[in-house]
């Protein structure tokens, strides 16, 4: 499964979905280096995108749809409709991500054409 076969909305375009397999998710819980830390800190003093915090979240994210994915291939779902993400705080420092969706098999509505791959 490619990322071009998950979306937010509950239907992908061009496909009708012939079976709901159910929920699949995948969820990471990542902490902030003290070094981390002390370089946020140093960005704060000049205001603007904190890149060291955007990088963590982007991987933590990047990392959560990966195993949403995982899931959902696992359970023999070839797309996700539905995503969603939620992050909450553990505990101060330390942050869990959740990506999840509802795992479907589909298949595309387009007729044969040459060039055109159902996958």
């Amino acid at each position: 499964m490619n990322d071009s076969m998950t979306t937010t909305t509950f239907e992908l375009v061009g496909y009708r979905t012939v079976k709901t397999i159910g929920i699949v998710r995948g969820i990471i819980v990542r902490s902030r280096s003290i070094v981390g830390n002390i370089g946020a800190a140093f960005q704060t003093l000049v205001g603007g995108n904190i890149t060291i915090y955007t990088e963590l979240c982007e991987k933590a994210r990047s990392d959560a749809f990966l195993q949403m994915m995982a899931h959902a291939q696992q359970r023999g779902a070839n797309a996700i409709v539905g995503v969603r993400y939620d992050a909450t705080e553990v505990m101060q420092g330390v942050t869990e991500v959740l990506c999840y969706g509802t795992a479907v098999v589909v298949e595309a509505t387009v007729p044969e054409v040459p060039g055109y791959s159902k996958s």
